[in-house]
């Protein structure tokens, strides 16, 4: 066994304005500051919250996605000012789960990814998750917090 703890030093975390996504950033933020790791903060615009014709219009599109951009830029802000040196925004869109598995992580090459996750009442626990998604099928450790 190990004596030595795994430093991660490149974070990737995933965020949207849910309790549980609350919850990563936050303790991203703490172990980034503590480690002096790198923090890379990433949002995923879904294109199955929209209707079919907010989906083809591209003017409604670039709207969303700029919003989600500076949106981001808010989280970036804060994890400045709480003390992390190296932070980096990716907005990305597609099904947060596989485009953080497929797109993002071979891009930003995290060490480490660090998302939310909350118990899902009745019948909808049994089809999974986002979450168990990128547990599953990331190729990076990943610290699911609730």
């Amino acid at each position: 066994m190990a004596d030595e703890q795994t430093k991660f030093t490149r974070i990737l975390v995933g965020t949207d304005d849910s309790h549980d996504a609350q919850l990563a950033f936050h303790y991203a933020i703490n172990y980034a500051k503590e480690n002096n790791a790198e923090l890379f903060i990433v949002s995923v615009l879904e294109s199955n919250e929209m209707n079919v014709y907010q989906a083809l219009d591209d003017d409604y599109i670039h709207g969303e996605r700029e919003a989600l951009e500076k949106h981001v830029l808010e989280y970036e802000k804060e994890a400045k000012e709480a003390g992390v040196a190296k932070v980096q925004t990716v907005v990305a869109e597609g099904k947060p789960g596989r485009t953080i598995v497929n797109e993002v992580i071979p891009h930003i090459k995290p060490d480490l990814l660090i998302i939310g996750s909350f118990d899902k009442p009745g019948v909808a626990r049994r089809f999974g998750s986002e979450a168990a998604y990128m547990a599953k099928y990331a190729p990076v450790s990943v610290l699911v917090m609730r």
